[in-house]
């Protein structure tokens, strides 16, 4: 799945050299979005923030993730000796897309699937993930391989290292492929609103989890 820029990553000086404000452009980002956005239901009653949406060539908005419970930090995962490990749960919904023509015509975007948001839910736990005895020179290559390592596992969703996992939808039971490893959780599946939910976790069990359609995405700004 192509994604060529993300909105609400630092923020572009503005005429005068002023900064956009990064939270009206995460914002602005999600209003663009032509479907509905997920995020944990009311049974959390704790932090809920907006991270950060994928776009492409064309400008269309394909994806995006919503933070529940501590904000996240790269550290490793046992967390640092003495200091409480964070708990967060991170919601991310991808739009059901057939494949199609790029923006240009020269070529087509890749589909988008169940496998698009387990990959999207892998890398984004990768993305706050650092073990603690690997030097910081080798983290790059670290990375590239665990990326490829969550995008061979989101390609065989009916492999070994996933089992399955039945958790509320909208207050409708649904079934999602699961897995845990040393540095959290992964989990994928669909909705019937068009879009497909990936999700991913520490701290926070995966099993008494439920997801909603976000009424209001202003507010989590």
């Amino acid at each position: 799945m192509e994604t060529t820029s993300r909105v609400g990553a630092q923020a572009p000086a503005a005429e005068g050299g002023q900064q956009v404000p990064s939270a009206r452009r995460t914002i602005d980002g999600y209003l663009r979005a032509p479907f509905p956005w997920y995020g944990l239901d009311e049974a959390f009653t704790g932090p809920r923030w907006l991270m950060q949406v994928g776009m492409t060539a064309d400008g269309a908005v394909e994806h995006g993730s919503i933070g529940h419970g501590d904000e996240p930090s790269v550290r490793n995962e046992t967390g640092t000796a003495g200091e409480p490990r964070e708990k967060f749960a991170v919601v991310v919904t991808v739009a059901a897309q057939p494949s199609r023509r790029s923006a240009d015509g020269t070529g087509l975007l890749e589909a988008t699937s169940v496998s698009s948001a387990a990959w999207l839910a892998g890398v984004g736990l990768l993305s706050f993930t650092w073990p603690g005895q690997m030097d910081h020179s080798l983290r790059d290559d670290w990375l590239e391989q665990q990326t490829e390592t969550a995008w061979a596992l989101a390609d065989d969703l009916d492999g070994p290292e996933w089992s399955r996992l039945s958790l509320p939808v909208d207050g409708v039971a649904a079934s999602f492929h699961y897995r845990e490893s040393e540095y959290g959780w992964v989990l994928a599946g669909t909705t019937e609103a068009g879009v497909h939910l990936g999700a991913y976790g520490r701290g926070m069990s995966a099993y008494g989890l439920g997801f909603a359609v976000v009424k209001d995405i202003a507010a989590y700004a």
